[in-house]
């Protein structure tokens, strides 16, 4: 039986979590989404199991809903790193899950550590 996209998707999201798990050592995880047309971000404790802090492409104060580009995952990169910062959080593991680390999600981790978060 052939790997599906989404069963290779998912196979590699685990490796990266289990990954970040072993080399973590208690720092929050900054957990990437990219859908089709928006991109989120969380920054998450997975040691109490809540989330920190949060930013999405569909939020009107970032100006970019509707537009699902490197601009526009730059701008929510930068608005986590100064969430993070409010929250007390300078350094973080990065998980991309199961996306690959180009072009929207390399722009957002880039703008998250010119803010500041360091991973």
């Amino acid at each position: 039986m052939a790997n599906s996209k989404r069963t290779l998707f998912l196979k590699r999201r685990l490796r990266v979590r289990n990954k970040l798990k072993k080399t973590a050592y208690g720092r929050p995880r900054l957990s990437v989404h990219r859908s089709n047309k928006n991109i989120s971000v969380q920054l998450i404790d997975d040691l109490n199991g809540v989330t920190l802090a949060s930013a999405s492409s569909l939020e009107k104060d970032l100006g970019v809903v509707g537009k699902n580009n490197k601009d526009a995952a730059a701008k929510v990169g930068s608005a986590i790193a100064e969430r993070a910062k409010a929250a007390n959080v300078t350094e973080c593991v990065f998980d991309r899950g199961g996306f690959l680390f180009h072009g929207k999600v390399q722009a957002l981790a880039d703008a998250a550590r010119e803010g500041g978060l360091k991973f």
